[in-house]
């Protein structure tokens, strides 16, 4: 642990701390007015209630953005990856004996953890932004070695992922915030399973801005968090509201006048099954160790402006220095408009969205066979990183 006072806290333990934890937040995170279904004005633009409740708050959540049928589509497609993980780290085969998944695959599918432990918080990894540990509850003696907390690559894992991602409504959100040239991020699914999901130490992702002259709130993108079960308190990713907007926070200090992990002023990102929330990157955020008897699993997708990728040398998480060109650029967003197309194929009521940067381009980037081994295949070796 680092500058907070901590104690050995059973996971029932922790679970009750939460709950007398969360009552003051989940109340101020309903009074921020900062909800409800994605609506666009007249002339096709996003409402300007919604651009002006995410730029104040960090955070919008859009109700009802995933039907039931496509829900359950997401949840069957989440439960067969589930499914073939690998027992331990580094074994070849599940839990029932049979190969895991992962054949041909460059990067892991699977990141893998102890149950309600932390393995970023007070460390060097990801560059150093997780500086403060979380409180690690102890697990009863029949609780598993190991849970999956994260799956890479959700586009290439999983169908109904790649049709969520050509959302027509979600792309156009993304164009409102970052503008019609948008750029992808990368795409995982975060996996808190009862009574053992893992924490991730508060942290704001970006890395690449922060000193940059012409900075601003929106510098380094945002995700977007589609919530497959209801996102409570005890389960969901905890927010500093309006942090996005101060520059990099002293995070060691917040813990320290805060007395614990437990941030003074922060709010649970509450949301249903089929909600998706928009979390700018910037944002101070965290989640604790899922001591609850409620599982979260959430898809997320970021997208950044441009103008903040193009040309830009950064070293990504893994150590790697990478300069963005435009080539590199359109090879990876050739994705969106893939999963425009699949979308297409399985919901053809919908209006497909129009991504600029590839207009005209749509019959390279059409959803076949051979478009998942030609171009989504290993597709997240493509991913950008600022």
């Amino acid at each position: 642990m680092d500058t907070i006072t901590t104690t050995t806290l059973s996971a029932a333990d922790h679970a009750q701390v939460m709950a007398e934890y969360s009552r003051a937040g989940e109340a101020r995170a309903r009074a921020l007015g900062n909800r409800g279904p994605i609506r666009f004005g007249a002339d096709g633009k996003l409402d300007p209630a919604i651009l002006d409740a995410y730029w104040t708050n960090g955070f919008y959540v859009f109700e009802g953005t995933v039907d039931p049928e496509e829900l359950a589509e997401l949840r069957a497609d989440v439960e067969d990856v589930l499914a073939r993980a690998p027992a331990e780290p580094g074994s070849s085969v599940d839990r029932n004996g049979r190969p895991a998944l992962g054949e041909g695959i460059i990067k892991p599918p699977y990141r893998l953890a102890k149950p309600l432990s932390d393995s970023l918080g007070g460390t060097t990894k990801n560059n150093g932004r997780h500086p403060v540990a979380m409180e690690q509850p102890t697990l009863g003696k029949d609780g598993p070695a190991w849970t999956v907390e994260l799956l890479d690559g959700n586009l290439h894992l999983m169908d109904a992922c790649l049709r969520l991602y050509g959302h027509p409504g979600l792309l156009a959100v993304a164009a409102a915030i970052n503008g019609d040239d948008f750029v992808p991020y990368n795409e995982v699914t975060f996996v808190k399973e009862a009574g053992l999901g893992p924490s991730v130490a508060w942290h704001q992702d970006g890395t690449t801005h922060w000193d940059a002259a012409d900075w601003d709130p929106g510098a380094h993108g945002f995700n977007f968090m589609t919530q497959l079960y209801p996102s409570t308190a005890g389960n969901c990713v905890w927010v500093l509201p309006g942090s996005h907007k101060l520059g990099k926070a002293d995070i060691k200090k917040l813990a320290a006048e805060s007395g614990s992990d437990r941030l003074d002023g922060a709010v649970p990102m509450l949301s249903g099954a089929g909600d998706t929330i928009i979390t700018n990157r910037q944002l101070l955020h965290g989640s604790f160790a899922n001591s609850s008897p409620d599982r979260r699993i959430t898809l997320n997708a970021g997208f950044f402006p441009r103008r903040r990728v193009l040309g830009v040398t950064t070293r990504r998480l893994t150590g790697v220095v990478e300069t963005y060109t435009e080539e590199r650029i359109a090879e990876r967003s050739r994705i969106i408009q893939l999963a425009i197309d699949a979308r297409r194929q399985r919901f053809p009521h919908e209006r497909a969205y129009d991504y600029r940067p590839l207009a005209g381009q749509e019959d390279q980037n059409r959803w076949t066979e051979a478009a998942r081994e030609a171009l989504l295949k290993n597709y997240n070796q493509r991913d950008m990183f600022i």
